[in-house]
């Protein structure tokens, strides 16, 4: 008898994990898929949290992991999945993050205009499906939500899906950040499926509380710290400055061919050209590294300042406020800072403002349902247990003013 053979990768949040058919092998082998290897998982935040070097190819197994015991509990709960739904499900939570660009959400509608990551991945999807002879297509409609049994959609995109899981339990064990070290496990045992929606047993409730309570904690506490935030903000300046000198030959002459096709363009394409996206699968952070690295040598001072800002890690400074900032703070900071190097229109990529803002719960969206042991669906924030989900659910939002630590011209 031939024993088959599992491929097993060592994970340290999930350890060993299997890859279960050989399609899913194939399809992590393929360079469209080993490039996420290049792509940090969560663009600069190492410029605070030293450890957090982790790579969208991690999450992604990790992802896989998590629905692979997904299935595994829904099985033995007598949710019939089939072979063939089984390795689609894992398939397309194992693509779902291919769109990501350099920096992950860094430099998100920099490269492409007015494209989100989910759009470009589904645009690699299809690519892939082609490669494998329409192999994917099951995976692309769960992915796409026209796949009939819902709830396989909402493991991959809902309130409580499997990215969301695997990035809080991962991020947090890199960074250090405790807050966000969910009980995965156990959110994953409290799944059913009631008319082909994803429900969470009732006994489930405080886990979930937790796991809403993380996600609202780590946006706060490392996905938006203000130094991390500070550090994207400045990179997207510096890549606009590069764009602004497009015709320097300086400029292009130190930066790869896919990066150059981006910046040297006046503004980010608008539609799907092939010759863009086979640009943009070309590209990962590497590149953008070894262009900062170049320009900070750069003989344009905004340019050479900006790169050195984030290669030596000389950032800004950020102020937040629940308030907006008016248009005489930012004067102030600009007025402080002309020079004979600086004019008012180069001074904008050092002094500039904003707003971020995060939810951790949409009651408005599609809710997360409790199923009650007398069999009723309540939503999570109906739940006579959760009064305070107001917390959860409102929309909060952090206003900032950057601006440099020190005279531009020293």
């Amino acid at each position: 008898m031939k024993i088959k053979k599992v491929t097993l990768l060592n994970d340290p949040i999930y350890g060993f994990i299997p890859i279960e058919t050989p399609l899913i092998q194939k399809v992590i082998a393929h360079p469209i898929f080993q490039r996420l290897r290049r792509i940090s998982q969560m663009g600069l935040s190492n410029l605070v949290y030293p450890g957090a070097h982790h790579n969208r190819f991690e999450h992604a197994l990790g992802a896989m992991c998590l629905m692979q015991k997904t299935i595994g509990v829904l099985r033995k709960k007598e949710i019939a999945i089939s072979p063939e739904e089984a390795e689609a499900m894992q398939l397309a939570i194992l693509l779902h993050d291919l769109g990501h660009g350099p920096f992950s959400h860094a430099m998100e509608h920099f490269l492409l205009a007015n494209k989100s990551h989910e759009q470009l991945s589904l645009v690699l999807m299809e690519q892939l499906n082609v490669a494998f002879d329409g192999q994917l297509t099951l995976a692309i409609s769960i992915f796409k939500n026209q796949y009939t049994r819902k709830f396989m959609h909402q493991l991959i995109c809902g309130q409580v899906d499997l990215d969301r899981m695997d990035y809080l339990k991962r991020d947090s064990f890199y960074t250090g950040a405790t807050e966000g070290n969910i009980n995965s496990e156990r959110i994953i045992a409290m799944m059913n499926v009631v008319d082909d929606q994803l429900v969470f047993e009732e006994k489930g409730c405080y886990s979930l509380e937790k796991f809403l309570m993380a996600r609202r904690l780590m946006y706060w506490q490392v996905y938006l710290h203000k130094t991390s935030l500070a550090a994207e903000l400045l990179l997207v300046k510096c890549l606009e400055r590069a764009r602004e000198l497009r015709k320097d030959a300086m400029m292009a002459q130190t930066i790869s061919e896919p990066l150059k096709y981006f910046l040297t363009l006046e503004s980010p394409p608008a539609s799907w050209e092939a010759v863009a996206i086979e640009y943009f699968i070309r590209l990962d952070d590497s590149d953008i590294l070894q262009a900062l690295k170049s320009w900070q040598y750069h003989s344009d001072l905004v340019l050479s300042r900006l790169a050195k800002s984030i290669i030596q890690r000389d950032l800004p400074k950020i102020k937040l406020s629940d308030q907006p900032f008016s248009d005489l703070d930012i004067d102030k900071q600009q007025q402080l800072l002309l020079s004979k190097a600086y004019d008012k229109k180069t001074l904008k990529a050092f002094v500039f403002s904003g707003s971020v803002s995060n939810q951790a719960y949409q009651t408005d969206d599609t809710p997360i349902l409790l199923l009650r042991k007398s069999q009723k669906l309540t939503p999570l924030h109906e739940h006579p247990a959760f009064g305070m989900i107001r917390n959860y659910s409102a929309r909060q939002h952090a206003y900032y003013l950057c601006f440099p630590k020190a005279d531009l011209s020293t």
